[in-house]
This record gives C-alpha cells, structure tokens and sequence, in this order.
C-alpha cells in the first residue's frame, strides 16, 4: 500500500510514527554525558533512533524516567531500518541497597521474661 502513496504522504506518515513513539517511551540510555531516548526494549537488548544516536559501546545505563533500571554492557550493533539495535552482553539490575559482605544474623542481647507489678 506504501507504494501508492505519494512521497510527501510517506514521509509525513514516517516522521508522525517517529514522534509518536518518541513521545510513548519514557526508557533512555546514558552512556557518560549523552542521553539518548530507546524506541524498544526487550530482555537482550534495545533500539535507538539511527539518526539521533551516534554509535556506543561499552557500559551504559538504562533509565525509566528518572528511575535506574540497569547497567548493562552494549557488546553489538545494527542497523534495521531507521533504528540502531543493541545487544546485551551483560544486564545487572540497579538496587538501592548496598550488598552486604557478612551474614547478618538477628540475635537479642537479652529477653526480657516476665513484667513487674506496679
């Protein structure tokens, strides 16, 4: 059907889905100073405007809003259309918490048995 559409027409129908799917997604990818909107993400991997991206590579971080999701080393990339593909080669999820290096055991320093009368 595209084909019997004028230029102008497609174009226009082009730059519309760009936008839309611009606007739709609130995922990013930080790679040091650069951030860059993600079209699609799925678990091995995301896609990028090819226009508006230059090429990463490397750790970067991948952001729902202003909440961080993952650090994930980008090990490839393509081209499919008018998106850049990445692919994973390691994801670790984003905790707020600090690992611990012991194991941490509850134990109470003293019981207290029974309760005075006042």
């Amino acid at each position: 059907m595209s084909e019997f559409l004028p230029k102008e027409v497609r174009e226009g129908l082009e730059l519309a889905r760009k936008r839309s799917s611009r606007r739709r997604g609130r995922l990013n990818v930080r790679a040091g100073d650069r951030c860059v909107a993600v079209l699609r993400c799925w678990e091995s991997g995301f896609a990028v405007d090819a226009e508006s991206a230059q090429v990463m590579r490397g750790l970067v971080d991948l952001y729902d809003g202003g909440r961080h999701l993952s650090q994930c080393l980008i090990v490839a990339s393509r081209e499919d259309a008018d998106e850049r593909v990445y692919e994973f080669k390691r994801a670790t999820p984003a905790t707020d918490r600090v690992p611990l290096d012991y194991e941490w055991q509850f134990e109470p320093f003293g019981l207290i048995t029974h309760r005075p009368a006042v």
